[in-house]
């Protein structure tokens, strides 16, 4: 007959849920969608796809992720979104 040994490791609730922050991108009634997806492209590295599907779940949800990460990765990505004109915070 084999032994089965069952050991419980600790894991603190920060490590399960990683240490993600994401970039949210808002809906406003100022940039075009050619603006929205060329910004996404050039400053989230987003495919046209990506880009794309992000501004419409923007436009018609009000909001959309559109980059996780840790927050000093983050940072420079989301200054560049506001420089660009379009309204996005780090959460």
């Amino acid at each position: 007959m084999s032994t089965i040994e069952k050991t419980q490791e600790e894991v603190s609730v920060q490590e399960l849920v990683g240490i993600n922050n994401e970039i949210v991108l808002y809906n406003d009634d100022v940039n075009t969608f050619d603006h929205v997806i060329d910004t996404l492209i050039r400053v989230c590295e987003h495919t046209s796809e990506q880009a794309e599907q992000c501004a419409i779940l923007v436009h018609y949800k009000g909001q959309c992720t559109v980059k996780t990460g840790a927050f000093n990765e983050l940072k420079s990505q989301c200054t560049q979104l506001l420089e660009a004109g379009l309204s996005a915070e780090i959460i």
